[in-house]
Formats: structure tokens, C-alpha cells, sequence
């Protein structure tokens, strides 16, 4: 019997080899490239399109099930998780993923969406995910209850010239190389297609080893410097960051689990409030050299902004 996936036959027919760009064959219970022969599982409906070589993550892993980027917390502390005060605030999400629905809204319909990072609901996000007009295909490197599709956006595992929107939504501080993963968004856009991301400058270690990189506002430019800006700024603003440092300042004391965890816990009880002051500041000069995270939305382009033009755009406090 065939396996049922997870995601549309349309969407099954643009799927293309992660390590080669092959066709893809499906085989009742895996799919085939036709060019290198490479197998890829499927795994409860869930297509494991991973190429090894350039992936921090094996197939074999998926297979099993094994905990992959998330680590499965037991029941008690999920709940105590939830329950605490939260020190991160993302005041500009909702209104971004509006102003991308209306963008794209303009254009002929049905319309697709790629989210990379997507096995859980990002801030704001369920604004395009409850639209009927979108056909959201929500991808990660772990087996979460979203997933529709796992892959690495190193080797996206879709044709060229795919899909209307690609959101990146807190996935490229997780990537070995942001530049190579741009590259693929890039390709698998339509010419008019448009990419979301949200990227820390100001924030500690998180995900532990699988943390790598940070862009101020320029460098966010720059990495996204194949496409036209429609419109970027601060998306987390200075007191969630002095929130985040105040936090890990606490956690550096002490290494024992669970000290940590009565530190992370007072930490949140003590500065919750901090990221209320972001409501005013979100907008200000200083919060751009100061900020917890970036966005950006832009229209893929076939000229990149040079690296003259980019630093005219500061808009720091000078």
C-alpha cells in the first residue's frame, strides 16, 4: 500500500533530489532520484529529503525517530516552560506576515509558501497559515508536529522557480553557512517571489551547539543582497536583549541542571518587563545598533546591491 504523505500531489511533483537536482521518483514508501539513484524514507508521512555530505544530520536519524535540532523535554518542565514570564517579545511579526499576505495577494492565486524552520508555529505566522489563498508547505531538520517535509535549507529539495514566498523565520543563526542557504531560497523563488526572515544580532547561545552566527542590520542586508528591499528593520527590540543577557549573566554562575533551572526561572520572574519598553523603542535609531533581532522582506532580484550602496543605509544612532 502507499504511504500517504503529508503535503499535495502538486506539491510532490516539484520536489527535486537534495544532492543533485534530480527528478524524484516515488516508490510507494520512499522516493528515488533518477539521476544519482540516492533513496530517501519516508517517515510517517514525512519525506526525509537530506543530503548527507553537506548536512549536519543523517538520514538514519530520522528513521528512528531520534531528537534531531529540538531536544523532547518531559511533560513537567514543558509546563513549568510555558509557565513562566517570557523575556522575548516580537512586536513586528504580525504585521510583517499581513504585509506579505497583501503583497502576494495582488498576484494570481493558488500561491506557495515554503517555510523553512516550520515543524512549530512562528510568531504571527498563522495569519498566513489560516489564509486560504496559501498553500504553506512547512519544512524542518526535526520530525515536530508541522512537519510536512524534513530538509536542510542548504540543499533545498525543491525545482528552481517554485514557490510565491519563502519564510525564514529564527533559522539562519542555526545554519552552517546563512549565504548558501540564501542562495537556495533564491533559486527556488518565482522572479516576483519574496522572502521573510527574522535573524538575531543581540541574543545568547540558544539551541546550544546547533547556534552559529549573528548579523547586525547592515550585515542582514548584505546576506539578503540578491534581493530588491521592500522593507526591514528591528523585530526584537533592546530590552528583550538586555533581558536575554541579564538571564545568561545569571546561568554563567552555575553549570549543576538544576541550579540553572531555578536561575533561568528567577531570571524570568525578575525581567519579564524589560521587553515592554520595546513598544516604545522599536522604531528608534538607537534600537537599530542595539536591537535582539532583525527582519527583512524583500523581491527577489537578478542584480545584488553592492557593498558601497549597503553601508549608506545605516540607520543607527549617530
Amino acid at each position: 500500500m502507499e504511504t500517504m504523505l503529508k503535503v499535495s500531489p502538486t506539491i510532490q511533483d516539484l520536489f527535486c533530489c537534495p544532492v543533485d537536482k534530480g527528478k524524484l521518483q516515488f516508490k510507494k514508501d520512499h522516493f528515488a532520484c533518477s539521476l544519482c539513484n540516492t533513496s530517501f524514507p519516508i517517515v510517517d508521512g514525512i519525506p526525509i529529503f537530506i543530503n548527507e555530505k553537506n548536512s549536519l544530520f543523517k538520514i538514519g536519524d530520522f528513521k528512528i525517530r531520534s531528537d534531531t535540532f529540538f531536544r523532547t523535554r518531559s511533560a513537567v518542565v514543558e509546563w513549568v516552560r510555558k509557565s513562566m514570564p517570557k523575556t522575548s517579545a516580537n512586536y513586528k511579526a504580525q504585521n510583517n506576515y499581513e504585509t506579505i499576505g497583501r503583497i502576494l495577494l495582488e498576484r494570481k492565486t493558488p500561491l506557495k509558501i515554503l517555510v523553512l524552520g516550520g515543524s512549530i508555529i512562528g510568531g504571527g505566522l498563522k495569519t498566513l497559515l489560516d489564509n486560504p489563498s496559501f498553500e504553506v508547505i512547512e519544512t524542518d531538520v526535526s520530525l515536530g508536529p508541522r512537519t510536512m517535509v524534513v530538509c536542510d535549507a542548504h540543499d533545498i529539495p525543491f525545482e528552481n522557480n517554485t514557490f510565491d514566498g519563502v519564510i525564514s523565520q529564527a533559522v539562519l543563526e542555526h545554519v552552517i553557512d546563512p549565504f548558501r542557504c540564501v542562495s537556495e531560497i533564491h533559486r527556488v523563488l518565482k522572479s516576483d517571489g519574496i522572502v521573510y526572515a527574522e535573524t538575531p544580532f543581540m541574543q545568547q547561545v540558544h539551541a546550544e551547539r546547533y547556534d552559529f552566527t549573528r548579523f547586525t542590520h547592515l550585515g542582514h542586508r548584505r546576506l539578503f543582497r540578491q534581493f530588491t528591499e521592500l522593507e526591514s528593520g528591528v523585530v526584537c527590540g533592546p530590552g528583550m536583549a538586555l533581558a536575554w543577557a541579564y538571564e545568561y549573566f545569571l546561568l554563567s554562575f552555575s553549570t549543576n541542571k538544576w541550579m540553572r533551572r531555578f536561575l533561568r526561572l528567577f531570571a524570568h520572574f525578575t525581567s519579564f518587563y524589560l521587553k515592554y519598553f520595546d513598544r516604545f523603542l522599536i522604531n528608534k535609531a538607537g534600537s537599530y545598533d542595539a536591537a535582539s533581532a532583525y527582519y527583512f522582506i524583500g523581491e527577489k532580484s537578478t542584480v545584488s546591491i553592492s557593498d558601497k550602496e549597503i553601508i549608506t543605509l545605516y540607520r543607527g544612532a549617530i
